[in-house]
């Protein structure tokens, strides 16, 4: 058995991390994925922490790291887009320090199985752009504002015309056989029970905004190349509009661990079970 913990969308709420925390303590899972929206939403600051990822989120990794000892989980972990880029150093600067591995638009290893990460999202209606990019084409839907528009906390990495998450995740798996890999995406895939919006009667000028929002170039990715599993989360909503936290997309096991309830929710699986998954939350 390889016991597997995964949440997202977490958003900087000490509650929540700490029933994660203590869960952790209790059942030893074997790893814990986090998908992404680990911090306090961007512009507003914890009332406790001056600093959370230095001041709250590394330090309690530590302080579980030292309780558990050898068994300590192996950590993998994305950012997501409400998460500031300009906190992403923090996170390189750890890397690779045991505590955990930051696996954006990289490949890593958990024990037999590749893992890879993937934190951009398509375009939203929000204004921070760090994390997102156009998904196949130069096109954001009704009500979305474009990646090259609103603000970035850091400079892009080339010109963002130009740049689409379908391009990423063909260089990210070139050459790959995927078929046992682990990935990590903050955005579900596009037209699934993961990334239904509650967009219902909504409409800019006259048109109906699509009440899917993830990504094209996911789904059209988890159709051809068929990974073992993927990890989702970005729309809170979707699993109380569908009542479905899972989907299965031919063999692919994909999960949202997304929530907007006041609970925890934490999606468990087996590597080698994973029809028995299970959501819980609390």
């Amino acid at each position: 058995m390889t016991k597997c913990f995964f949440v997202s969308d977490l958003h900087g709420r000490t509650d929540c991390y700490q029933k994660l925390f203590l869960l952790i303590e209790k059942e030893k899972p074997d790893a814990v994925f986090f998908g992404g929206d680990l911090l306090p939403h961007f512009g507003h600051r914890n009332t406790v922490f001056d600093d959370f990822v230095m001041d709250y989120f590394f330090p309690s990794l530590r302080r579980l790291q030292v309780l558990l000892t050898n068994q300590y989980p192996q950590i993998f972990l994305i950012l997501g887009n409400d998460d500031a880029r300009i906190e992403e150093q923090n996170f390189l600067d750890v890397n690779n320090h045991d505590l955990f591995c930051y696996v954006n638009q990289q490949k890593a290893h958990f024990r037999d199985f590749p893992v890879f990460g993937y934190c951009f999202v398509p375009p939203t209606p929000f204004r921070l752009k760090d994390w997102e990019k156009y998904d196949v084409s130069q096109y954001a839907d009704p009500g979305c504002i474009h990646p090259d528009e609103g603000f970035r906390t850091t400079a892009p990495d080339g010109k963002i015309t130009f740049m689409t998450i379908q391009k990423d995740l063909e260089a990210l798996t070139r050459n790959e056989d995927v078929s046992n890999a682990i990935f990590l995406f903050h955005s579900p895939p596009y037209l699934t029970f993961l990334d239904r919006a509650a967009l219902d009667g909504k409409m800019i000028d006259h048109v109906p905004l699509d009440v899917n929002v993830g990504s094209i170039a996911i789904k059209r990715f988890i159709d051809e190349k068929q990974p073992l599993v993927t990890l989702h989360g970005h729309i809170h909503e979707s699993t109380r509009i569908t009542g479905k936290w899972s989907q299965k997309i031919g063999r692919t096991f994909a999960f949202n661990a997304a929530h907007d309830g006041s609970e925890l929710s934490v999606i468990i699986f087996d590597l080698e079970d994973l029809t028995n998954a299970k959501r819980i939350l609390f």
